[in-house]
């Protein structure tokens, strides 16, 4: 018997695993060699010894497969092309009319305190052949209206794209509504869509004692309510360049996702120009020309890079920090004087059947006893006038804290965001104190990082 093999009496049959004694293993194989010869059995009583092979098989199947590369490992931290920079010439547009929703339950906008609502209505009416301008317009069904939607890249004539609906006088809500023909004007003021449609809002139920109110209902959505009436002209595919624009401009990322085209094309193509550029030559080789070009780079991966930042909201105690944040050798205390004033008045009662009297001014306490003063019996307050009477006793408490058991803790010097964190939380500090001890530590110099106040 061989090493890595097993032998049984009778007729030999052989085994082999790839790369092991017989032709080479393939490129997916590493690490586990296999060369195994079975006999064949004879008899039907052989069947049990041969169940250990079989067992011993598997093992050895399952060994080879756990050696074997997991494929991709560490490419979770790399992003796409497509999700980290904007390719020149695709980019939305913003589009914004002015119009009027009809058809409201009486949440319109009132005639007599909306001038524009007005006189746009009888504007539509006189286009219509209707005149209006003498008469006396009592309707609250109208709201004057402001929509607004974005123009996807290339979008062509008569595709549609959804609209948002929001008031400008004193409607109630749109619930109901139908926004009639608008105009969608572009910044160079050329009419680029036209919107009309139900205006989809949110609802107010009223009652005697409460109202439920579910989203804004004085805005709403209009879902494909626009069709497309002019095409912006951009011709992408005789393009001879094309610019690559970071929407997160950093020099380290943008010399990345030139070295990672230049990779791919086998060719200088790609150079980074600054921060937040890119630029691309197309090869006149390359097959589907520009199109084709920026669907094959798009999908190449790339680690973007970032600056130490540190990111604070003041208003609501938010605080975001980046993996690269160092701080120097630095030592922190924090703690704060909290003086507590707490007011506890106790009520005293004269005792069951005492003489009572007239109400009297709020009698003068005695400040070494802490009860009234004046004539008393058997614990009884007696009023100036004659007989007893309750009063309220006041009784103050005053607490200063001064948070003494905090120490002061020694950062070193380079230690991690995560370090950092378990440091100050030692301390007990809470958002806010954070803010102020960071904004402290980058005053003092020891902050190797960017702070951001929002």
């Amino acid at each position: 018997m061989t090493a890595g093999s097993l032998g049984i009496p009778g007729r030999t049959a052989g085994i082999e695993m790839p790369g092991f004694g017989g032709a080479p293993a393939p490129a997916a194989w590493h690490g586990i060699g296999i060369a195994l010869c079975v006999d064949r059995p004879r008899q039907r009583d052989s069947e049990p010894a041969m169940r250990p092979i079989f067992r011993r098989l598997a093992l050895a199947v399952l060994l080879a497969l756990a050696a074997l590369p997991v494929g991709g490992a560490g490419a979770g931290a790399a992003s796409r092309v497509k999700d980290i920079v904007d390719f020149e010439g695709i980019r939305e547009n913003m589009l914004v009319g002015y119009g009027l929703v009809v058809g409201l339950n009486g949440t319109g906008d009132s005639l007599n305190k909306s001038i524009f609502t007005r006189e746009s209505l009888i504007g539509m009416l006189e286009r219509l052949g209707v005149n209006a301008r003498d008469a006396s317009l009592r309707t609250n069904n109208v709201a004057a209206v402001m929509v607004t939607a974005t123009l996807p890249a290339f979008s062509r004539q008569g595709s549609k794209i959804d609209v948002a609906v929001s008031t400008l006088g004193d409607a109630k809500s749109l619930l109901g509504g139908i926004l009639l023909v608008t105009p969608m004007l572009g910044a160079d003021g050329e009419v680029y869509a036209v919107a009309q449609g139900s205006v989809q809002t949110g609802f107010v139920a009223k009652g005697a004692a409460t109202s439920v109110t579910k989203g804004v209902p004085t805005s709403g959505r209009v879902s494909n309510g626009a069709i497309v009436e002019r095409e912006i002209a951009f011709e992408m595919a005789s393009m001879p360049s094309v610019n690559l624009m970071l929407r997160n401009p950093d020099l380290t990322t943008a010399r990345r996702i030139a070295q990672v085209i230049n990779a791919y094309l086998h060719a200088p193509a790609a150079r980074s120009l600054d921060p937040s550029t890119v630029l691309l030559m197309v090869p006149s080789n390359t097959p589907g020309g520009v199109v084709g070009l920026i669907t094959d780079i798009e999908q190449l991966r790339v680690e973007p890079d970032q600056i130490a930042r540190v990111v604070i909201d003041e208003q609501n105690g938010v605080i975001v920090m980046g993996e690269n944040v160092r701080i120097s050798t630095v030592a922190i205390a924090q703690g704060n004087l909290t003086v507590k004033v707490t007011e506890t008045p106790q009520v005293s009662q004269p005792n069951p059947f005492s003489p009572t009297g007239l109400a009297a001014p709020a009698p003068v306490i005695d400040p070494s006893t802490g009860l009234p003063t004046g004539n008393g019996q058997d614990g009884v307050q007696f009023a100036p006038g004659g007989g007893a009477q309750t009063v309220v006793v006041p009784r103050t408490s005053v607490t200063v804290d001064e948070q003494s058991e905090r120490r002061l803790a020694v950062l070193p010097e380079g230690v991690s965001l995560q370090q950092l964190v378990n440091s100050l939380n030692a301390l007990g500090v809470g958002p806010r104190d954070m803010i102020s001890i960071l904004q402290t530590i980058k005053a003092a110099g020891a902050l190797q990082a960017e702070i951001e106040v929002m």
